[in-house]
């Protein structure tokens, strides 16, 4: 169902979300409406579909970004101490969406704009009380430049996204996603947006305990989601979840 989930409106390309079952809790849900996909992708917004962005790279298609959502949702606490790592950031779209994701009572404020009819507060948090209060920070790394300052102009295209890029609670930087971010670890959660050759150890190793690793890894000429959880004592556990198809995570383009 996931080709048959796009829209007319960010509001519609959620619902339709929720209804095919891809969206399954109210608060990716909010998360979603929060954030208007039309600053993030050049064409077509609001379908559910991959996009190019340049630079080699896509911005992924809704249904994957919500599938993320959901999965790393368990370890996403709207509170101070949360930190979240997006490996591959590129338009910064699910940065936003994680960002709202780790804010608390966004579903109260989503609820009091839907009178309005569309997303609530483009990219960043609904309007109301001020984005980074309490809130936990999202930090979105990308290999290129040009990628690292489109995620930020997109970020700034709406009050709450400036916000959250003033107060620090969302973060772009450049860096080579394979070996993580150190200087923010450790991590409740970690995404990464485009294909792994390999299981980088030290992305795990930049988990809490507990934590959540989101990630897609190359074998066998396929491509697999995989779901690795540290959990309290360190132990580390790898659950295959679906085949897919993203883009390498690979060195920079030679300038």
């Amino acid at each position: 169902m996931a080709w048959f989930s796009g829209g007319a409106s960010n509001r519609a390309l959620v619902e339709n979300l929720a209804s095919n079952n891809l969206i399954t809790t109210e608060r990716v849900k909010n998360a979603m409406l929060a954030v208007d996909r039309a600053h993030f992708a050049p064409a077509a917004p609001y379908a559910d579909s991959p996009q190019s962005i340049g630079h080699a790279a896509t911005i992924s298609a809704p249904h994957m970004h919500a599938a993320a959502a959901e999965s790393l949702l368990p370890f996403l606490n709207p509170a101070a101490t949360t930190r979240v790592l997006d490996i591959g950031s590129g338009s910064g779209y699910l940065t936003a969406v994680l960002a709202n994701l780790v804010t608390p009572s966004l579903a109260a404020r989503v609820a009091s704009h839907r009178g309005g009819g569309e997303a609530v507060g483009g990219g960043g948090a609904a309007s109301g009380e001020g984005a980074g209060e309490g809130a936990g920070t999202v930090i979105g790394i990308d290999h290129i430049q040009a990628l690292v300052d489109m995620a930020r102009g997109n970020m700034g295209k709406s009050e709450e996204g400036k916000k959250m890029l003033d107060t620090g609670q969302v973060q772009f930087v450049k860096g080579d996603g394979r070996k993580g971010w150190a200087e923010g670890a450790p991590y409740d959660a970690i995404h990464v947006g485009a294909a792994a050759a390999e299981h980088h150890q030290i992305l795990v190793d930049q988990l809490k305990k507990p934590g959540r690793l989101f990630v897609p890894v190359e074998e066998d000429f396929m491509q697999h989601i995989y779901v690795i959880d540290k959990k309290e004592d360190g132990t580390v556990t790898r659950k295959k979840v679906m085949a897919v198809r993203y883009v390498p995570l690979t060195d920079a383009p030679k300038e």
